[in-house]
């Protein structure tokens, strides 16, 4: 998408903005209720019920920006709201995913951060700037799926019309997926196979480590595996670490960077949320894709013995049941195939407005096992 330098006016391209005081962004209509004295700021989304929160039909356009805010972040709600994106008229969408999720803010947890796409901050709101175009129509719809009211839902989303597309632009999708309890030596997968052309352009991670199986060992062992245009047992592009694949080493903290980070670094409940974007480091695929993460851990000294007490008999990695008590004589370090539970949003330009990936988890698989804070709604710092 040829963006125009600040200088310069574009022809026969408008602006528009979608929000409560005007949910149809009609020309000259905005904020009308009350007189325009700030009337509906918010709108009320009861349980079971959707709203659509900007459409256009008929011509070319980008969503430029969206910015939104609730009351009640708790991991229900955050969870709980469904975000669906339709591009030219498709039936299924492109994007599907929960609120929090979409938004960077995995587990059901607001983190204040900043990054290239997304951002949050002072850890109360939802911000994404990712260009989205599309041809000749599209449709935001936001869905109450938590089984509770959402009382105050604020937002709004920036989008220009008569902007000119080529044929062969992109059309942006997410996909959020989880698995509570990981297979047992199988990779992660963030991006199941996907069959098209475009562009991998990153993930928001969460990790909710097992540590009634495997105490407060390493959990990040695990090589990023990216399969290009046919690639079958091996990868074309392969990492070392999960904290390397994101931009640090020797374990995670908490630290936001404009296309890497870890905004949500748990030590005491050993929760994780970080993620990473390829916008300096483009991935491009002209046929398939397929992203995944494998699923290892790293005991040492220190956690060796606390594994022993809970009864846990470990394997390697090269398959063999560890010798327990000399590993923990030893005193050293070693790797070892781990389950934990782990969600993911994966976000990629493809060649065509719908996909081929599975359907959103129903709610309750989204939220089970979520950390409860019932004074989510009205911190900052969680």
């Amino acid at each position: 998408m040829h963006q125009s330098p600040l200088f310069e006016l574009p022809q026969q391209i408008e602006t528009y903005w979608a929000s409560p005081e005007n949910f149809s962004a009609s020309k000259g209509s905005g904020g009308q209720a009350l007189n325009g004295r700030k009337g509906s700021p918010a709108f009320k989304l009861e349980s079971g019920q959707s709203q659509v929160l900007a459409q256009a039909e008929g011509r070319s356009g980008t969503i430029r920006r969206i910015w939104a805010t609730i009351n009640d972040r708790s991991p229900r709600m955050m969870r709980g709201l469904r975000l669906d994106i339709y591009w030219d008229g498709a039936s299924k969408p492109a994007v599907s995913a929960p609120w929090g999720d979409f938004f960077g803010q995995g587990l059901g947890r607001c983190s204040t951060f900043e990054s290239a796409l997304f951002s949050n901050p002072e850890g109360r709101s939802f911000n994404c700037c990712i260009p989205m175009p599309f041809h000749h129509s599209m449709k935001i719809v936001l869905t109450n799926e938590s089984g509770k009211d959402a009382s105050m839902i604020f937002y709004d989303i920036n989008y220009t019309l008569g902007d000119q597309h080529e044929k062969s632009t992109l059309y942006f999708h997410a996909h959020w997926r989880r698995e509570p309890v990981t297979t047992f030596k199988e990779d992660y997968e963030f991006l199941p196979h996907l069959n098209g052309r475009g562009r991998f352009l990153g993930v928001n991670v969460g990790v909710i480590a097992n540590t009634e199986v495997y105490a407060k060992s390493w959990w990040g062992e695990g090589e990023c595996k990216i399969y290009l245009d046919g690639d079958q047992k091996f990868p074309t592009l392969c990492g070392t670490g999960t904290e390397d694949y994101i931009g640090t080493a020797w374990g995670q903290g908490q630290y936001a960077n404009l296309y890497q980070g870890c905004h949500l670094a748990d030590s005491s409940n050993f929760q994780y949320n970080f993620y990473r974007y390829h916008i300096q480091d483009p991935v491009y695929f002209y046929q398939n894709i397929r992203v995944s993460m494998q699923q290892i851990g790293c005991w040492g000294p220190d956690t060796i013995e606390d594994i022993m007490d809970i009864g846990t008999q470990l394997t390697t990695i090269e398959g063999h049941e560890v010798d327990m008590k000399l590993a923990a004589a030893n005193k050293g370090y070693g790797l070892f195939e781990r389950r934990d539970d782990w969600s993911s949003c994966a976000y990629f330009y493809l060649d065509k407005p719908e996909n081929e990936l599975p359907a959103l988890l129903p709610v309750e698989e989204r939220i089970t096992g979520l950390y409860e804070d019932e004074d989510a709604s009205a911190r900052t710092d969680v």
